[in-house]
């Protein structure tokens, strides 16, 4: 896209969050500037071998930088903010963040020195401030973390409405409630557009409160007679209180287990939440407790193969470990994408004897995203002129124009990833241009490419083998010596496979013998000959299409 924002128009380009739930990442221009909202982490799952988080490609506002006023950031998952730190050298602007959100980001940007770069700017709640063209009103919503923020984000062009994540809690518990009234005033003010969470779209009626959630776990724990541990988002700080609350009523002491939920619970505390939360026991000291009197709060909600929970149930932990007749509650849902390694774990958890409570079983989570009834609740109050669907899979973008559809918004753009939608006051919404957009793999402390590289390649010796053969020739291009191959995912057992080895070799040596005498003093001609030959073989006898690497030695 080569031309910038114009002044009568906004424009609205989503590099993650709008084909996926989570990795979100929204970019608003206006009058020849950017102002991104969020900017967030995805998990990987088994096609990325060896990758645990995956990042948004930024490059199409990391190459104009010069134009990207800030990064506004609506709360404190994950999904939203976790990219920042791994991303910012790209971008290099100001971050805007209410307390607690602000409070998380320090810390990550201490653990990766940049602490003393990013010009973090703390936003009071409510606050509306200006960004370059833009003037930003941060409004309180509730969410499953303090501090969520709908965005009203006004230009000379028009207003729209950025929902962020939200929910309609009557009762949140942990942080401030929603603003009731500022968001029935939205209806007043000709919002142009209304960008909204899709995550619950599919689920009819309300997504419920964290408060009811509490007693039900109250009760479910009173029943278990062993130890305990439930497990859920680490960033869920209401469902942290409650797991002290629980605890406390069943005569329990709360142990906290992992380093993200450790560190949530102490930006909590800075800000002002969990103030009275019960003194926890260390995981060094679960071991000396009766079972019953203790309850353990671990990461892992989501199967994540280095958090506590996976951990425990592969009998890996340091401290912690099960034993039959204890029970694991899961309090929270299946992020889509994450059902195999949620699984897994507890698949073997029950290995161990462990009951496995989850919520299809029990009332043991509220979700921290509208349900229909709420997303009708929200376009009645904005009555937005144009509805564009956000953070969700295709189903869930479609359910919310839906939604919005009966709730008889004007007109309705469904957007995906990489996008770029043009916002005008009379001509509506349409798609003009599409930018490049992507996932880079974090690995290590490198960001890499999912389309080639190291992460293709794990991902091709995983699903097609590798071979490796080492020839050498003398001078004259000619075998001084019989080739050796090693072949790793693709040989059958036996003699078969012996016999297959031999098939290659034989084909290797009579395609390099048939080379032109200058072709065969050329090493990348002889090596190019071996590897097709050896490639050709294995795919013809085994059906896969191996990564196939010559090491071809010249002596005399």
């Amino acid at each position: 896209m080569e031309d910038s924002p114009e002044s009568d128009e906004i424009r609205f380009v989503p590099l993650g969050g709008t084909s996926e739930v989570g990795m979100n990442c929204y970019l608003y221009g206006h009058d020849g500037a950017w102002l991104m909202v969020d900017l967030g982490i995805g998990f990987a799952d088994e096609r990325q071998p060896g990758v645990d988080l995956l990042v948004p490609d930024v490059r199409f506002i990391a190459q104009q930088r010069e134009t990207l006023s800030g990064i506004v950031v609506t709360h404190a998952h994950e999904d939203h903010l976790g990219a920042i730190p791994y991303l910012w050298r790209e971008l290099r602007c100001p971050v805007y963040a209410t307390p607690f959100a602000a409070a998380v980001l320090k810390g990550k940007f201490g653990e990766f020195g940049l602490t003393d770069e990013v010009p973090l700017i703390e936003v009071p709640l409510g606050r509306t401030i200006g960004i370059g063209p833009f003037s930003v009103e941060f409004i309180t919503i509730t969410h499953s973390i303090p501090e969520a923020n709908l965005l009203r984000i006004e230009t000379p062009a028009g207003t729209l409405v950025h929902t962020g994540d939200w929910k309609l809690d009557p009762d949140p518990l942990v942080g401030p409630d929603y603003d009731r009234r500022r968001l029935a005033h939205l209806a007043e003010e000709d919002i142009l557009a209304l960008v909204g969470d899709s995550t619950n779209a599919l689920v009819p009626g309300h997504s419920g409160s964290e408060a009811d959630v509490r007693g039900r776990l109250k009760d479910l724990v009173s029943t278990l007679r062993n130890r305990v541990a439930m497990t859920c988002f680490a960033t869920n700080v209401a469902r942290v209180e409650t797991a002290a609350r629980v605890a406390e009523a069943n005569g329990r002491r709360l142990c906290i287990v992992g380093r993200a939920m450790k560190t949530m619970v102490a930006a909590a505390q800075a800000c002002g939440y969990l103030e009275n939360m019960p003194e926890l026991v260390d995981e060094r000291d679960v071991a000396d407790l009766p079972r019953d009197e203790v309850m353990l709060l671990v990461t892992g909600s989501q199967g994540e193969a280095r958090a506590a929970l996976a951990r425990i149930a592969r009998e890996e932990h340091s401290h912690i470990a099960f034993t039959e007749g204890d029970a694991v509650i899961f309090s929270s849902r299946i992020i889509p994408g994450n059902e195999k390694a949620i699984h897994e774990v507890q698949n073997n958890l029950l290995h161990l004897g462990v009951e496995v409570l989850t919520e299809e079983d029990h009332f043991v989570h509220v979700s921290g995203h509208p349900c229909r009834e709420e997303l009708e609740q929200m376009y009645q109050w904005v009555r937005p002129r144009i509805a564009i669907p956000m953070h969700g899979e295709q189903r869930h973008l479609l359910a919310n124009a839906s939604v919005a559809r009966s709730c008889q918004v004007p007109q309705v753009r469904v957007s995906q990833d990489g996008q770029c939608l043009r916002i005008h006051r009379t001509e509506g919404a349409s798609v003009i241009d599409h930018v490049a957009f992507g996932r880079l793999a974090v690995d290590g402390g490198a960001l890499l490419p999912l389309d080639r590289g190291p992460v293709r390649e794990r991902r091709k010796l995983g699903f097609e083998g590798a071979a490796v053969l080492t020839l050498v020739v003398d001078a004259n291009g000619d075998l001084a010596d019989e080739p050796q191959l090693t072949a790793h995912g693709l040989l059958p057992p036996g003699e078969a496979g012996d016999d297959l080895v031999d098939r290659i070799i034989d084909t290797v040596e009579r395609a390099v013998q048939k080379l032109q005498r200058r072709d065969r003093r050329s090493d990348d001609a002889v090596a190019e000959t071996a590897r097709v030959a050896v490639r050709r073989t294995l795919q013809h006898a085994t059906g896969r299409r191996p990564m196939t690497t010559v090491h071809l030695v010249r002596v005399g």
